[in-house]
């Protein structure tokens, strides 16, 4: 017998790395908030890598932590082991990766949702979703409850419709051999919410004594290591190494000897799989001339056996994992723990949602996460963020909040689903953004931390401190091109053992710091008047001098990137009766419904002749 529980402002069905976020958000910007998850104890799980960051994925999680966010936060009190990527490269694609305690990463992520005001976490699952004529959702779970919302934020990562293949066996089931959600499916396509399968994969879990580790590469932490967070005091310790493996063609041979029985390319499999993160098998059918591959081993804990093999996914039956895993250095003698397995998964065509998340044709109802078409857990918390911020903005009556290309990697990864849509599950890249010398991991705080604090989610004591930062900065920058250094014996010996010019007179600071081969640390002897400061300020002063000429090119390109997305379009445009449209162009548009000039020129097939006649119809209709 069905019983109202309770009524919520804002309803989140599922608390995965996207659910949490939306969820925190909105009960932060003072709503009501109910969480729904099919299991408390799987809150925050992480069912394939155990791990935070990463290349661009490390830029939104920072970006996620100066909007208000928690991912940061918790990766740095759960950290077992922390890099930074691409040292070796520019800036722009500097990148942290944390290894991660999975277990007290979700912990910590369970008891932030249950210690949060106006914040209900309830283990339950939703199997009907309806949608009242004056805009009220209904919630029904399979125990009978019924609950209402302002505003529903789906989050069901790939639990919707979950099916597990593993060779010949195929069954129904969410990740980690949790429950699917496919009564879910049902009613979302009773809302006639266009969905679609997509393929993910994750490899198996091994126990750490059967492992030779001698027979690897050691992969440590860094000596120094950085935060996520901008609120987190002490950085992170190392406490565990990572190794690194590879296959060979003996690895090769038993995946080549045993294709037929993938059920991946035997045609069970219909779901489209990650491009950037094929499975083992795939890897070796679509690089048959690659000798070998790279496997990392991977602790999932310090208080547990289990050691994650990334790089190996794979759907292939138990027994043929085993005999390849058993060809690989240092796993001669391996023993599973669990399996690895392919899952599809329903997921909606995110060119059915707006810039804030919210579907178009469906109001207050809002998509994040791996229900959106993406991969990953750094892209699903930041979906989570912004869904839950504007779920939350609905309820109060305020506008959406939309980050643009040129603010974040969260506006990129957001503008690529909702305009150019995905045919796989998308994953971020730095080379997703134009604007990656802007939008560095390091200057997240300075892009949006204002924006956090003027929604809310930023606190007073942390706003402050932040004020304080932005100033040293200020300060710094403006000693540098006002300071000037004198030459010395000393300081022509660094210049000419760093290969740049010796000086002939005294130099701004500024001017020796432009220097490619020059840095504040090699400096230090030679600056009499440096004051303390944090490192993080120097690295700013440092980074905006290096690369000013760039960064005014960027920002010249933003420029006129905003130019365009002020020329708003209105919605109910008729693009079948713009002359001059190509036929592609005009059907393109029609089904995404750009919100602006700026849009429409990044969806696939407008090109620049479209849109400039697009400019030419708005200016003489007056919009």
């Amino acid at each position: 017998m069905d019983y109202f529980a309770k009524a919520y402002d804002v309803a989140v069905i599922g608390a995965g790395h996207a659910g949490i976020e939306a969820g925190l958000a909105a009960a932060r910007l003072g709503v009501s908030v109910g969480v729904f998850t099919i299991n408390l104890d799987w809150i925050g799980n992480m069912p394939c890598n155990p791990s935070i960051g990463g290349t661009s994925k490390g830029h939104l999680v920072r970006e996620i932590d100066a909007l208000g966010g928690e991912m940061g936060k918790a990766a740095d009190a759960t950290a077992i082991q922390s890099r930074m990527l691409n040292r070796g490269k520019g800036p722009a694609v500097h990148s942290l990766r944390a290894q991660i305690d999975r277990r007290d990463y979700a912990k910590h992520m369970k008891h932030a949702l249950e210690r949060q005001d106006r914040l209900d976490v309830r283990q339950a699952e939703v199997v009907n979703l309806t949608r009242a004529p004056d805009g009220l959702w209904t919630l029904t779970t399979r125990l009978e409850a019924v609950y209402t919302a302002k505003c529903v934020v789906l989050a069901t990562g790939t639990f919707l419709g979950g099916r597990v293949y593993i060779g010949d066996v195929s069954y129904e089931s969410g990740p980690d051999g949790m429950f699917p959600a496919t009564a879910l499916s049902e009613a979302l396509y009773r809302l006639q919410i266009p969905l679609r399968r997509f393929k993910t994969g994750t490899p198996a879990r091994v126990n750490r004594r059967s492992v030779d580790f001698s027979a690897m590469e050691v992969q440590r932490g860094d000596e120094a290591t950085v935060p996520f967070s901008f609120s987190t005091a002490s950085p992170p310790e190392n406490k565990a190494d990572c190794y690194i493996t590879y296959t060979n063609e003996a690895t090769k041979q038993v995946i080549l000897d045993n294709i037929a029985s993938s059920p991946l390319y035997g045609g069970k499999i219909h779901g489209v799989g990650p491009r950037y993160c094929p499975s083992f098998e795939d890897k070796v059918m679509r690089f048959p001339d690659k000798e070998r591959h790279q496997l990392f081993v991977e602790p999932c804990g310090l208080d547990t056996e289990e050691m994650y093999l990334q790089g190996m996914s794979s759907s292939l039956p138990e027994a043929v994992q085993v005999q390849f895993l058993r060809t690989i250095p240092g796993l001669r003698h391996v023993e599973l723990m669990r399996t690895a397995y392919a899952i599809e998964y329903d997921c909606v065509d995110p060119l059915a949602l707006s810039a804030s998340l919210e579907f178009r044709d469906l109001p207050g109802l809002f998509g994040a996460g791996q229900f959106n078409g993406s991969s990953g857990y750094e892209e699903a918390a930041a979906q989570g963020l912004i869904a839950g911020i504007n779920a939350a903005r609905r309820v109060q009556g305020k506008p959406p909040f939309v980050l643009d290309r040129a603010t974040s990697y969260i506006g990129t990864l957001i503008d690529d689903l909702v305009t150019k849509g995905c045919s796989d599950p998308y994953r971020m890249m730095t080379s997703r953004s134009e604007y990656r010398l802007l939008l560095r991991q390091d200057n997240a705080d300075l892009r949006l931390t204002p924006m956090g604090h003027a929604l809310g989610l930023i606190s007073e004591e942390r706003y402050a401190k932040f004020l304080e930062k932005r100033g040293q900065i200020e300060a710094e920058r403006r000693r540098a091109e006002t300071t000037t250094i004198p030459p010395s014996e000393g300081l022509q010996a660094l210049l000419v053992s760093r290969e740049t010019s010796p000086m002939k007179t005294g130099m701004k600071l500024a001017e020796l710091l432009r220097r490619p081969q020059l840095d504040y640390d090699a400096l230090a002897p030679f600056d009499p008047t440096r004051p303390k400061l944090p490192d993080a300020v120097f690295e700013q002063v440092e980074i905006e001098l290096k690369y000013e000429g760039y960064i005014r090119r960027q920002e010249a390109q933003v420029r006129e990137m905003r130019r365009l997305e002020g020329r708003r379009i209105p919605r109910e445009l008729d693009y079948a009766g713009i002359d001059g449209l190509r036929l592609e162009a005009r059907e393109k548009l029609a089904r995404v419904r750009p919100e602006n000039v700026g849009q429409a020129s990044r969806i696939s097939g407008v090109s620049p002749a479209d849109v400039s006649v697009l400019l030419i119809y708005l200016a003489k209709e007056g919009c």
